[in-house]
């Protein structure tokens, strides 16, 4: 009787929503038997083991383990007691997960299944990372996420709808944004360095150079005139640039890949010499004068006395912008990039017959302008005789 009593004394006392540990005795695999110290064992069904869907108990416990359970039914006249995991994780859940969305606190997941629209997780309650919040990147096909790890964090709690709204992609964004600043200010102008091209528009090249991008505008993507920055580049393409200038407080990097490569009057000396005719075009007409490209990049000064050999007002008179021209090259300063060329000297020179019955006032107004046949047929009279 002693024994007996003993044993009476030891049994625990039990009422419906009381929180329970016990060791798990039995699994199977839509329920298990738990030992909570009662005088029968409780029962766990399956859909109160876990929050989120699982096929057997045994996707979640584990036989011999000691978990907390909360009471939801007994009856002793029927030797039932109904146990739940799922209400105990859910109600410590609701209430950890409340402080970690305050502080921002980053939580690692194991994704239990994919879903359609985006990924289920479990952490203590079922916690749904929709499909546009996984990466930064798009995703088309998630069918390899089971059982990865992901860093979340919660953007939206609901405990009355049972609603948790997680997002990778945010914790994503904040380390991207924190790399990007420490980039920033790391940059130095003056630097090479390379970088990947990120995408093309029409006013020059953003180039990703260490999680955060710069511009190379078209004007600096050759030493060459570019039309469209698809002519030098392609997205993809690794390349060295030039820091240009840093802007840390508008997060704007300005980039020269044409910094990088030789200048073309570093060539200059190299591929043209003094006294040489060659053939250019006319970039710019000015007052003084015709700019003409003799080699990409690199532009002469005709002096307007060395366009024609007839008196000329300004160079637009025998001139247009673009047109081809021969030049003969009358001095090279490759150190102040200064070349002087004369299109008068690379012409070839002409006799022209007078026209007979010439009119004695045109002689006459030749010989007033002081100037005389010699003046103007000399060279090529000697060159005949």
């Amino acid at each position: 009787m002693e024994e007996m009593n003993h044993e009476m004394t030891e049994v625990v006392t039990i009422s419906r929503g009381d929180i329970v540990t016990g060791k798990v005795t039995k699994v199977e695999e839509k329920q298990a038997l738990v030992d909570i110290g009662y005088k029968y064992d409780g029962i766990l069904p399956i859909g109160e083991v876990s929050n989120i869907h699982i096929e057997k108990v045994a996707d979640a416990i584990q036989e011999g383990q000691s978990y907390d359970f909360k009471v939801i039914r007994i009856n002793d006249d029927e030797e039932k007691l109904i146990l739940s995991k799922r209400a105990v994780d859910s109600e410590r859940a609701w209430v950890d997960l409340k402080g970690k969305m305050e502080n921002g606190e980053v939580i690692e997941a194991v994704v239990a299944d994919v879903v359609k629209g985006g990924l289920v997780v479990d952490l203590g309650v079922r916690g749904f990372v929709p499909a546009s919040l996984v990466e930064r990147h798009f995703v088309e096909d998630f069918s390899d996420y089971k059982g990865r790890t992901l860093r979340l964090k919660v953007i939206e709690l609901d405990k009355e709808n049972n609603k948790l709204i997680l997002s990778q992609k945010a914790v994503l964004d904040e380390e991207a944004e924190r790399q990007k600043r420490e980039r920033l200010n790391q940059l130095q102008p003056g630097e090479i360095i390379e970088g990947t091209v990120q995408r093309l528009t029409d006013f020059g090249a953003f180039v990703d150079v260490g999680g955060v991008d710069g511009l190379v505008h078209v004007s600096e993507l050759s030493w060459e005139h570019v039309v469209h920055p698809s002519d030098v580049v392609k997205e993809g393409d690794r390349v060295k640039v030039k820091v240009l200038k840093v802007d840390p407080d508008n997060e704007r990097i300005s980039l020269s890949i044409k910094e990088t490569l030789p200048g073309p009057w570093s060539q200059v000396n190299e591929k043209l010499r003094t006294g040489e005719i060659v053939t250019g075009k006319v970039k710019r007409l000015v007052s003084f004068g015709a700019f003409v490209e003799v080699l990409p990049g690199v532009e002469g000064l005709v002096h307007i006395s060395q366009i024609s050999r007839r008196h000329i007002g300004t160079p637009q008179e025998v001139l247009e912008e673009g047109q081809e021209v021969r030049v003969k090259i009358l001095d090279i300063d490759a150190d102040n990039e200064r070349i002087s060329l004369s299109i008068r000297e690379a012409e070839e020179p002409m006799v022209r017959a007078e026209p007979r019955g010439q009119k004695a006032e045109e002689t006459n107004e030749s010989h007033a302008l002081g100037v005389t046949l010699g003046d103007m047929f000399g060279d090529q009279l000697r060159k005949l005789k």
